[in-house]
């Protein structure tokens, strides 16, 4: 069984659809964030600080890019859409704390906090991944089957824990200032990147009735390969990016003593492993008739943006 896109206009530049899918995310993240005006305000405001500021929103596009391609509608992963991006940015948040990476600069301006206090940026990122759930628990636009809440709820909770984003986390830390080899980054990546991006096509696509087991397993993949081809495109921006662009000053990696693919394969091999995991990853799609998608238009943008 395959399934055609659905996107509105085959012929519509990804940019508009980008933007679209941007104003989306953002207007219902706004109305479900607390107002700053109410108590405890300044911990609301870290939260809108966190959340609403300048971003490319890159996983709650995947979520809509996903849902055009199975023709879900997008009111049914509009809570997908806000719960990815809300984990995504409580973990930007931690990681850019003294304690974790340190950083005083995040997507053009001050990191929550520098912006607040560190005590305050602790409880905005805890605050943010718990609303997170509470969207895939109770957002009337989801598919009315709890079974399905259940699934995206639990494909959510697997990618940000220890099994994926905060394990990944972990090992970035342990590896800072030390040496790995090109299958231990991508270990590494594939778990503080990939997963959170794998979580994406994959809750989308638990809104989709009757999808297939292979189907599904074709979209994981595929989540698996675009997940580690965006984190080594990203070390390759890393060293070539204008602070401008990138929203970071390029090299922080390397100042920092983090491994980087460029680091430890060399700048061209990194670019053929980018060009590699998205050929894998449009073959998954290329089976199941999903080959001229808004999926397929969303990660070949991805794999050679400069930002």
């Amino acid at each position: 069984m395959t399934s055609q896109p659905a996107a509105a206009s085959p012929r519509e530049p990804l940019a508009q659809v980008l933007e679209r899918w941007c104003v989306r995310v953002e207007r219902e993240l706004d109305a479900w964030l607390p107002a700053a005006t109410a108590v405890p305000g300044r911990l609301h405001a870290a939260q809108r600080y966190s959340v609403l500021g300048p971003g490319k929103r890159i996983r709650p596009a995947l979520v809509y890019a996903t849902a055009a391609t199975l023709g879900v509608p997008l009111e049914q992963v509009d809570a997908a859409a806000c719960a990815v991006e809300l984990i995504h940015c409580y973990s930007l948040v931690h990681d850019d704390l003294p304690a974790m990476d340190d950083d005083d600069l995040r997507r053009g301006r001050p990191t929550c906090h520098r912006q607040f206090d560190e005590a305050t940026a602790i409880l905005a990122g805890d605050s943010l991944q718990v609303l997170a759930f509470h969207l895939l628990a109770s957002h009337p636009g989801l598919p009315a089957e709890p079974a399905v809440r259940v699934r995206m709820i639990d494909t959510l909770a697997v990618a940000s824990g220890t099994a994926g984003m905060a394990g990944g986390q972990a090992l970035d830390l342990a590896a800072e200032g030390g040496s790995l080899t090109v299958a231990d980054l991508e270990s590494l990546h594939a778990l503080k990147t990939g997963a959170l991006i794998r979580a994406s096509v994959l809750m989308a696509a638990h809104c989709r009735p009757g999808l297939g087991a292979d189907q599904l397993s074709a979209l994981g993949i595929f989540g698996d390969r675009v997940g580690l081809a965006f984190q080594v495109q990203d070390d390759i921006l890393d060293v070539e990016g204008d602070v401008q662009v990138i929203g970071k000053p390029p090299g922080s990696d390397e100042a920092r003593g983090m491994p980087t693919y460029p680091a430890i394969a060399g700048m061209e091999s990194a670019r053929a492993r980018v060009r590699q995991l998205h050929e894998e990853a449009s073959r998954q799609l290329a089976a199941h008739g999903w080959q001229d998608s808004p999926l397929a238009d969303l990660s070949h943008w991805l794999l050679t943006r400069n930002r």
